[in-house]
């Protein structure tokens, strides 16, 4: 007996593009990094850059072996979404987006290609999308993996233009109407021990902290749910932990806090909410029964975005 067709999709059909679209999907996600940033020391504030600050941009330090015709600024995202632009002028500069419109299955490898490119590309030219490669060269490969971003956040996108240029009436349009959307967003300065890079952003009714943490994610799961058990899962006065969110190999739990209180103000509590955390994470006894609970519950309000 012959096999059934009957199920087999139909060429140029509604369910073989459905079915040929999921493929493609899998086999994304098969090649994805799971921790694109891992080993930098930067890898929490470039997972931050990349998935929520609106604003920010941080001269590069470029790895011993690459040769660096130009500087290149990290930016969180450049005019039209593009990977990466050449601005002209005496000394031609580099700038490459974090939060790009095309991407590939390795964040820090397009990061990495962005770079490159903007040791060669003409002055005045951008760069759409990136084409990294398998085995090509990784974000490690290119930048200082020792160095940290000496972070400049900024409140708007007036530095899409270069100073004393006068933008042409579009793109005047188009970054006031960035700067109309943009929340006010800070990094908190925790000092040289602290952990991870906390950032506050004040979306309005709420206010948030999104603290970027580096730890193996399911030990960093108990020591939260060692701190929710005993009464410790927050910043003080005003603050309640909101939940968490997984994103590039880790995880990243968010406090929301009263607007009425500046950045500032919430610099000390979470400091002192970093010692708890370190201490609960240098604990190894087994969980107790409102731990494991405490667990539970906060796995339920956690969400994977990549």
């Amino acid at each position: 007996m012959g096999k059934s067709k009957r199920n087999s999709p139909k060429p140029g059909g509604n369910r073989a593009q459905r079915l040929a679209e999921r493929k493609a999907a899998l086999e994304q996600a098969a090649q994805s990094v799971s921790r694109p940033f891992e080993g930098l020391a930067a890898e929490c504030d470039l997972v931050a850059l990349r998935e929520f600050v609106p604003s920010a941009t941080a001269e590069l330090k470029l790895a011993p072996g690459v040769a660096a015709e130009r500087q290149v600024v990290l930016a969180t995202v450049l005019p039209g979404a593009v990977a990466a632009l050449v601005r002209a002028g005496d000394q031609p500069s580099g700038f490459v987006g974090a939060q790009m419109q095309f991407h590939g299955a390795d964040p820090g490898a397009d990061l990495a290609a962005a770079i490159l490119w903007t040791q060669s590309a003409e002055p005045g030219d951008s760069l759409s999308s990136v084409e990294s490669v398998a085995g090509g060269p990784r974000l490690a490969d290119v930048i200082d993996a020792g160095a940290q971003l000496d972070l400049t956040v900024h409140q708007d996108f007036d530095w899409w233009v270069p100073e004393g240029v006068q933008p042409d009436p579009q793109v005047a349009a188009t970054i006031e109407q960035a700067k109309q959307a943009i929340m006010p967003s800070a990094r908190l300065a925790l000092g040289p021990d602290s952990v991870g890079a906390a950032w506050w952003v004040d979306a309005g009714e709420k206010a948030h902290i999104r603290w970027v943490r580096p730890e193996n994610e399911d030990d960093l799961m108990l020591a939260l749910a060692r701190l929710h058990a005993a009464g410790g899962l927050h910043l003080g006065e005003g603050s309640r932990f909101a939940g968490s969110f997984r994103t590039h190999g880790v995880l990243v739990p968010v406090f929301d806090l009263d607007p009425e209180q500046h950045a500032e103000e919430w610099t000390k509590p979470a400091k002192e909410f970093g010692v708890r955390l370190v201490e609960a994470l240098a604990t190894d006894a087994p969980l107790t029964a409102d731990e494991r609970r405490s667990r539970d519950g906060l796995r339920s309000r956690q969400v994977t975005l990549r």
